[in-house]
């Protein structure tokens, strides 16, 4: 055994303990730069221009279908990973688009065509968005379909740290 250096058995805890920080797993905080655009080259949410973001896994934090790509990543390199729509956020759900009469809306929403608006949900324990596609005199037409639904997607994505 030329030239292979004798290192002594790592101990069961160190092992473990190198591990969880090695790579990125299902429960991790990170530390990383990525980007969102779809397979046209446009542009949809991009950190490497800013501070980079630090999130947990498993949380919510990032889409569930992202997070899945980072598992297993080391901190240090940079991929890309094009997701196809389904992959992605899902195909756009045509039910998930409704037209709402302003009359039903709160009065102090500015309703403003491609804008998102938020809602509070029923008894108030979250809330959700709908994109504004269109507003009449009478109704608003909301898309509540993720804005990336039915679109393939590229992530890029740069792992900084493993915390």
């Amino acid at each position: 055994m030329r030239g292979q250096p004798i290192v002594p058995p790592a101990s069961p805890h160190e092992e473990s303990e190198a591990k969880a920080t090695d790579t990125v797993g299902e429960d991790s905080f990170l530390t990383l730069h990525y980007r969102l655009s779809d397979l046209d080259g446009n542009e949809h949410v991009s950190t490497f221009d800013l501070s980079p973001a630090t999130l947990q896994m498993g949380v919510g934090q990032l889409a569930e279908t992202l997070e899945h790509c980072l598992l297993g990543l080391a901190a240090g390199g940079r991929h890309v990973f094009e997701l196809t729509a389904e992959q992605a956020f899902g195909p756009h759900n045509p039910r998930l688009v409704e037209r709402i009469a302003r009359s039903a809306l709160p009065p102090d929403i500015e309703l403003r065509a491609n804008s998102l608006i938020e809602f509070s949900s029923p008894g108030g324990t979250g809330g959700f968005a709908g994109f504004l596609r269109e507003v009449s005199e009478t109704s608003a037409l909301f898309d509540f379909n993720h804005p990336l639904a039915g679109k393939a997607i590229r992530f890029e994505v740069e792992v900084i740290a493993i915390l």
